[in-house]
């Protein structure tokens, strides 16, 4: 069988052999399989007759190494795939990561038996059947989870979408895993903002641009906090620019209802990205705003780059997109509603996006914003 022994000498050999020597067949013969390439119907047949007889009468090492070697395979039935779960031991994982084909069977046997390392492994499979996904969505695991999170061939709609949002609220890992997704609309992570990384609150933000949104609960308190913007900015700037965060903390959490801890977070906020949720939210323009945050941000080498990105998000980002999103941070709306038609994102990142969208990074942006930096710095003295 198989180029190199016929199946009856196997057979005698069982018959005729003790442990030692069924241990030795049943490694020679799963390598002797695994070096086969495509075997044809019978002799996968006669296979898997061999392996049958030898698995269950070999020690627990040779069951192991057999079931290794014999997952290298080209091509394992359903009940070869299944003998080598069973007998793989802690290689199992190796296989179903490495496994060119695995059939739903396996695949839902593993996840029934709730093995979460075993199936995070399947979940970052890319040949997930919609049975499948949606026994590894039951699963109640951080870790399965995360595998979905950066599982760029799922795609995230419906049912799914839904379940990867609620899990990115969560869990900060499948927040940052769904964040590098460019196929994932990053308004829904909204509520995991102050778990992201820098780059990633600007991807989201950036999430609102040219976007309508549901009316905010907070845009009746902002409407009757905006008429003074002038004055709140200046406040913010001179506090800042003498660097009295601490009491930036309460005037935020007095104007914003938010509460201090995450009030504090903003104030200490060097990127600048949540504060400038709050400014856009109370209708600062680009010039006042610009001011305030050149002051509360960093002076390191990318500012200047930071800055220009702010300025053309306080042209592209409307002030109630940015008390919804503030809203999101209070939990009070319901993010899923961004998956309405009249709620979906005006622009898609394309070749075809508009220019006047494109992030501005020329001299005349630095120019003005080395201007705002003098204004504010007179200002607020």
């Amino acid at each position: 069988m198989l180029g190199f022994q016929p199946y009856e000498t196997f057979q005698l050999l069982i018959e005729t052999g003790g442990v030692d020597r069924t241990n030795t067949l049943l490694i020679a013969a799963c390598d002797a399989y695994a070096r086969r390439g495509r075997p044809t119907p019978p002799e996968m047949e006669q296979f898997e007759a061999l392996a049958g007889r030898l698995f269950p009468t070999a020690g627990s090492q040779a069951k192991a190494k057999g079931a290794a070697i014999l997952g290298r395979a080209e091509m394992l039935s359903p009940a070869l795939e299944q003998m080598v779960v069973d007998n793989i031991g802690e290689d199992l994982n190796s296989f179903l990561a490495g496994a060119a084909q695995l059939s739903e069977p396996t695949m839902l046997e593993i996840i029934v038996r709730y093995d979460v390392p075993a199936a995070s492994t399947i979940a970052a499979r890319p040949d997930l059947s919609n049975v499948v996904l949606a026994k590894l969505f039951q699963m109640n695991s951080r870790k399965v989870y995360r595998a979905l999170a950066s599982n760029t061939a799922i795609v995230p709609r419906g049912a799914y979408l839904s379940a990867l949002a609620r899990s990115a609220q969560m869990d900060h890992m499948v927040a940052e895993a769904l964040a590098k997704r460019n196929d994932f609309d990053a308004a829904l992570l909204a509520p995991a903002f102050f778990d992201l990384s820098d780059e990633h609150r600007v991807k989201v933000i950036r999430a609102f641009t040219q976007r309508q949104t549901p009316v905010s609960p907070l845009n009746r308190t902002i409407e009757l906090l905006t008429v003074a913007n002038q004055e709140l900015t200046r406040a913010l700037m001179k506090l800042f620019s003498e660097n009295r965060r601490p009491e930036v903390t309460k005037l935020l959490s007095q104007i914003t209802g938010l509460d201090e801890v995450r009030c504090g977070q903003i104030a200490h906020d060097v990127t600048g990205a949540s504060l400038f949720v709050i400014l856009r939210a109370f209708g600062c323009s680009a010039y006042d705003g610009l001011k305030v945050l050149i002051h509360a941000t960093s002076h390191d080498a990318d500012r200047s780059r930071a800055l220009a990105d702010f300025a053309t998000l306080f042209g592209n980002v409307s002030p109630e997109s940015m008390a919804y999103l503030m809203s999101a941070w209070r939990g009070e709306v319901n993010l899923l509603e961004l998956n309405k038609p009249e709620y979906k994102p005006f622009t898609e990142t394309s070749r075809r996006t508009p220019s006047s969208l494109a992030p501005a990074h020329n001299p005349v942006v630095d120019q003005a914003i080395e201007a705002l930096a003098r204004i504010g710095a007179r200002r607020a003295g």
